[in-house]
């Protein structure tokens, strides 16, 4: 594997702003992108032409979004992109963002998310004349409930156990003023409104719209922009990878998570035991468990035992989706990935507020797209 560029020119999180995940509005996706960038300009202390590059996270948006947008800013005449990457959109955008400071291109670079629900979500594999033997007929909350019955009969584990994820999620979503759910729920809520096998409403993301925005530095533009390094966060590692060939029965989300994962602790030169904090891909409560499984936070089997002893909370060995994670902070698709970024940035400034991870130093962002596509970011406190 290749050497690692951000520990040769190391990149850092030095703003981040959001517009608030929510249903589908008469915002435009305008108001949303640059509310959100600048909540993040402000956050950094610096103004729109600083930055020398940017990139926007979007899959439902359409071609040409990018610059109609951000020239509200100032037409300043610097490169943007749009970057599509399914659910990991924004978590590539920030990649591109973080490869173009790394790289020295530039000193001062933009990751955007933003997206507004439009009529249906259209994938390109659907359209790719490739025949597959359930034939788009298995839509993705069936799907995942057929994940958690073999995970029920692999490990023993109950409905309820679970439905745990999403409680604890929904209960730090309700303490997230950017969450588009905001509503602490008791077990019996959450396992009300079954949808598929033991899969509930409560249990499956919301897909509204919504925007967040993270300005990553060198040291070089911290020091010429004179951004308070105090409140830096660096990003120590950028894995992506695309699914391999696997094993018949083998689940292809969660093993090619662990390979991503090997890649990113293997940069940073840190495990899985010294995470504090983890924002996870948990469309469905059954993925957090997957998941958490898969980066190595525990065996097979055994996530569920640490959901429920506390060790997943916040105050716990390591707090998974402070945030709500996507099933309560949301899933608008293209900002979701900026934002896990921009959360985990903010605990490790120790700015969560009521939702806070005391001491944490060190976290993790998880995102999966269909194709499949899986990026993982650690990032720490220095």
């Amino acid at each position: 594997m290749a050497g690692n560029i951000l520990a040769d020119r190391p990149v850092y999180v030095v703003g981040i702003g959001f517009h608030r995940y929510q249903r589908n509005s008469d915002a435009t996706y305008v108001h949303l992108g640059l509310t959100a960038v600048r909540a993040a300009l402000a956050d950094a202390g610096i103004d729109w032409p600083a930055v020398e590059t940017a990139y926007t996270g979007t899959a439902l948006l359409g071609m040409g979004s990018s610059r109609i947008m951000l020239s509200r800013l100032g037409s300043t005449g610097i490169p943007m992109a749009q970057v599509e990457n399914a659910s990991a959109s924004g978590s590539t955008a920030v990649a591109q963002a973080s490869l173009d400071v790394a790289s020295g291109r530039t000193d001062v670079a933009l990751a955007l998310g933003v997206d507004k629900p439009r009529a249906g979500i259209a994938a390109g594999p659907a359209e790719a004349g490739i025949e597959n033997l359930e034939g788009g007929t298995i839509v993705p909350f069936t799907h995942f409930a057929l994940l958690a019955s073999a995970y029920l009969d692999a490990h023993g584990v109950t409905p309820e156990q679970v439905a745990a994820v999403a409680l604890k999620n929904h209960r730090n979503g309700a303490h997230n003023p950017n969450a588009q759910r905001r509503q602490e729920r008791t077990l019996d809520e959450i396992m009300a409104e079954p949808i598929s096998g033991s899969m509930t409403r409560l249990q499956c993301c919301p897909v509204g719209e919504g925007a967040a925005a993270v300005i990553v530095a060198s040291d070089d533009g911290i020091d010429r922009f004179r951004i308070d390094r105090s409140r830096a966060v660096r990003i120590v590692a950028s894995a992506t990878r695309t699914e391999r060939l696997y094993p018949p029965g083998e689940g292809i989300d969660a093993a090619l998570t662990a390979e991503t994962a090997v890649d990113a602790f293997d940069q940073a030169g840190v495990g899985p035991a010294e995470l504090d904090v983890l924002e996870v891909h948990d469309a469905f409560s059954i993925e957090e468990l997957l998941y958490t499984e898969a980066l190595g936070l525990c065996p097979p089997g055994e996530a569920a035992s640490l959901v429920a002893s506390g060790d997943f909370d916040l105050g716990g060995r390591c707090a998974v989706s402070p945030s709500g994670g996507l099933l309560a902070m949301g899933h608008p698709i293209g900002p979701t990935g900026t934002g896990q970024i921009a959360e985990i940035a903010r605990q490790l400034r120790g700015e969560a507020g009521p939702r806070q991870q005391p001491a944490a130093r060190c976290g993790l962002a998880h995102m999966v797209g269909v194709g499949a596509v899986c990026v993982v970011h650690l990032l720490v406190k220095d």
